[in-house]
């Protein structure tokens, strides 16, 4: 047994479906363990009533399990505690994936064995690949059976040991045919649903793969711990090295039906990157690769290394590469003789890895050529290096020839080497070459014995000769491969600057569309940018433009896509291919700008709807009972009434008839203020302001009001708001009657008003219970009573539709608690003005 500072081990044992045996072979390890001296006990072991499963336990301890009471029934479960005090070196636990009942230390019996384990105990489970978490939907799109009970891959991947209990789809389904693993009333079933062969076939091959995986990840770590740089070809894994050029897809493709061959067999496609950055594909490139290669069958993987063939080889042998593929050089044959190229290098260090080299349709093709990079130089820059390779070497020489007896042949050598640098510098390597040769023909006829002709007398300036042109040419190359080098790190430079500057705006910046095309147009040096919506063929409209912006994609100098309808277009400046990648960039952020206004859009109707939504629900709430009420009253007044069985008198019938009238005014308040709130949220109320009296609008509004002798009305005559009388009147009626609500029946309620500058404020005051200064404000959303009112007093939009409507009049409402207690209310008004008739 472990000690309790010793994790103990996991072994599992791993089903494609149930019935492959298991649990028999769990028991049988377990009878094994016995048989050597191994203190081992059965935890959980599950077996269905199978007889020889039953007969596998033979002499082994079993721990009773735990009785647990669910839903008026006692099951049973594996009895952690008890296992834990017992103690054992050893335990058998079934079905790993198993969910526990309400109630245990832990939700999942996975979990459980983790504690096990971390006592120091051994344990021995099982599990069908279905239970898997990474494997549910597969298995559910096979089977049709979603399973609910899951183990994480990572617990049954962390085993120790993982043994695959196998069994053919044919020998599963006579054994359940034998009713082997089902009772006979649930054979035809199963045979007919889930263990189809075609089902069984599939889940056994998901469990071979998956078990697979995880012994190629064993080997791996095998082969790391004990630093084995060999390929062991235990499967057909092919890298297929791609420089993001035509070729690649045919080096994918011939990757591709390589690896499928056999089965199991791999292929990753790679690409390797220099340190430095400058010598690589656009990011878009590589996305178009990485989809090409998921669409293959294989992987995409990139490295950085300056020795591109070194970076392949090491890629290689580190995920175990029995094969690698290579393009056939596009170089030419001389190039190739003075320096290898990658696919000789590869070959000759690649050692039991095999290379392939395909073919393409752009192998050898250049020729022997000056990289591309030269054409960093625009047409004039090249243009003025081809004429200072040919005026400057011989203006330099013809004022040597002059000066003669001042300077001696190696000083006009390295003046004339000066020359060809300098050629380097303005016109790239080209000129560079044509200037070592002419200076190297000026110096043997001017400057070398015998003069004026090509002849040249000592075999030793023969040869100096020959090694300046060959020096001239090699200092020019490396001049014009740095001046190269320097240009594109300016330009990843200013690129860079260039995302980091975007990236930064899409962070803090909204949504500044114009913002954005200004630093496009100054990137590329445009006169205007635009970004273009296509309505239909050949009709674009402008969603944003600066400068002297195109109006078509037709209009625009340079352009490139957005979405599908969107392009953004700029006139006038110039762009490299290298750059493509920039633009890209400012359309990709556009894009991102749309798609967040979409989004907020999106949000601000999903708000909306929602809090339509729970103006509904509350209102179908608030409503059900505040209808139901009044209606019910009028009902019974009314039946009782056309009763032909009861005789009231006349008090009897006019205290129905009051009934029926105060019920039918409440229903009528009611309606009013539900059309009145809808009104509001949709905007549809239109104020027709004019000059009110306001003391005539307040006794207008107070005198329908029941108890109405309660109020006290303090408001000076001569005091004028513009409001919209009819709302105006609503607005007060409503607040009087919360107030009157509130206020104790010996209890008044008080309204004065105020005239500060050009608005007057109204307060109404009651002596009610008040409120806390967080529902100041509450009091006024729709449907809220503060749970201290009958039901028969409203469903709470009163106030909500008095603040609505003095809005809509360009007013205020505002609650404060009233001196010695209560609330009043201050209703803020513009006055008239004094042109107003």
């Amino acid at each position: 047994m472990g000690t309790a500072n010793e994790r103990g081990t996991l072994r599992v044992y791993l089903g494609a479906a149930p019935g492959v045996g298991k649990t028999y072979a769990m028991l049988d390890e377990g009878n094994r363990r016995l048989a050597r001296g191994t203190d081992v006990v059965v935890g959980f072991v599950e077996t269905h009533g199978r007889p020889h499963t039953i007969d596998a336990l033979g002499d082994l301890e079993v721990v009773p399990r735990a009785r647990v009471e669910y839903r008026d029934t006692v099951q049973e479960e594996l009895d952690l505690e008890a296992i834990l005090t017992r103690r054992p070196a050893a335990v058998l636990v079934d079905e790993l994936a198993h969910t526990n009942l309400p109630g245990g230390r832990h939700a999942k019996r996975w979990q459980d064995v983790e504690e096990l384990r971390d006592a120091g105990i051994d344990v021995v489970t099982t599990v069908n690949i279905q239970h898997l978490e990474s494997l549910n939907d597969v298995t559910e799109s096979i089977t049709g059976v979603r399973q609910r009970e899951t183990v994480p891959d990572e617990v049954v991947r962390a085993a120790d040991q993982i043994e695959l209990v196998d069994m053919s789809p044919q020998a599963l389904r006579r054994r359940m045919a034998h009713g082997n693993v089902y009772t006979a009333e649930k054979v035809d079933a199963a045979l007919h649903h889930y263990f189809r062969e075609g089902n069984l076939t599939a889940l056994r091959e998901l469990a071979l793969l998956w078990l697979a995986d995880r012994v190629d990840e064993g080997m791996g770590r095998y082969r790391e711990k004990h630093d084995i740089t060999g390929t062991w070809a235990t499967r057909e894994r092919i890298v297929a090295a791609v420089t993001g050029g035509p070729e690649s897809l045919t080096l994918m493709r011939r990757a591709a039906r390589i690896a499928s061959r056999r089965a199991g067999g791999e292929w990753l496609a790679l690409y390797v990157t220099r340190h430095d950055g400058l010598s690589t594909i656009s990011p878009d490139s590589l996305s178009r690769l990485q989809a090409k290669t998921e669409e293959l069958g294989g992987t995409f993987h990139t490295v950085l290394g300056d020795d591109t063939a070194e970076a392949i080889l090491a890629f290689a042998r580190a995920e175990n590469a029995d094969q690698v593929i290579i393009g056939a050089s596009r170089r030419g044959r001389l190039p190739t003789l003075l320096r290898p190229g990658i696919g000789e290098r590869v070959i000759s260090a690649s050692g039991d890895i095999d290379v392939h080299i395909v073919t393409h349709d752009h192998a050898r093709r250049r020729g022997f050529r000056p990289e591309q990079g030269v054409h960093h130089l625009g047409p004039r820059r090249r243009a003025a290096g081809f004429a200072f390779a040919v005026l400057a070497p011989s203006l330099v020489s013809l004022l040597m020839w002059w000066t003669d007896s001042l300077h001696a042949l190696p000083s006009e050598a390295m003046l004339l080497m000066t020359v060809v640098v300098a050629t380097a510098l303005i016109g790239g390597l080209l000129p560079a070459v044509v200037s070592a040769v002419l200076s190297g023909v000026l110096l043997n006829v001017l400057f070398t014995p015998p003069r004026y002709t090509l002849t040249v007398a000592e075999p030793e300036n023969a040869a100096a000769i020959v090694l300046f042109v060959l020096v001239g040419i090699a200092v020019a190359s490396v001049v014009d491969h740095s001046a190269r080098r320097a240009t594109e790190a300016r330009r990843a430079r200013a690129e860079a600057d260039s995302l980091t500057v975007l990236a930064h705006s899409l962070l803090t910046s909204g949504d500044d569309l114009e913002g954005l095309l200004s630093s496009a147009s100054e990137l590329f040096g445009a006169r205007g940018a635009a970004i273009l919506r296509r309505n239909g063929p050949g009709d674009w409209e402008a969603v944003a433009a600066v400068g002297a912006a195109p109006s078509t994609v037709e209009d625009g100098s340079i352009s490139t896509s957005i979405d599908d309808r969107t392009v953004l277009a700029l006139r006038g400046g110039s762009q490299s291919a290298s750059e493509r990648g920039l633009l890209n960039a400012y359309a990709a952020y556009a894009q991102v700008m749309a798609d967040r206004s979409r989004a907020r859009v999106a949000e601000i109707e999903r708000h909306r709807l929602a809090e339509a939504d729970r103006t509904r629900t509350a209102l179908l709430a608030a409503v059900s009972h505040d209808l139901r009420s009044p209606l019910a009253a009028v009902k019974a007044s009314v039946a009782s009434l056309r009763s032909t069985t009861v005789t009231f008198s006349p008090d009897d019938r006019a205290a129905l008839l009051e009934t029926i009238e105060e019920s039918t005014d409440r229903l009528t308040a009611l309606v009013t203020n539900l059309l009145d709130m809808s009104r509001i949220h949709t905007g549809a109320v239109t104020a027709h302001p004019t000059e009110v009296a306001l003391a005539r609008a307040v006794r207008a509004a107070v005198v329908p009001l029941e108890h109405d002798e309660r109020i006290t009305i303090e408001v000076p005559d001569d005091v004028s708001v513009l409001a919209d009388p009819g709302l105006l009147e609503r607005v007060l009626a409503n607040i009087c009657e919360n107030a009157l609500k509130y206020t104790a029946p010996d209890a008044g309620i008080r309204i004065d008003a105020a005239t500060v500058g050009d608005r007057v404020t109204l307060r109404i005051a009651d002596t009610g219970p008040g409120i806390g200064d967080g529902d100041l404000e509450r009091i006024f959303a729709p449907f809220q009573r503060l749970g201290d009112v009958p039901g028969k007093d409203g469903v709470g939009l009163g106030l909500a539709v008095a603040r609505g409507l003095t809005e809509a009049m360009g007013g205020t409402i505002t609650t404060e608690p009233t001196p010695g207690g209560g609330l009043t209310f201050s209703i803020d008004l513009p006055r008239p003005t004094e042109e107003r008739p």
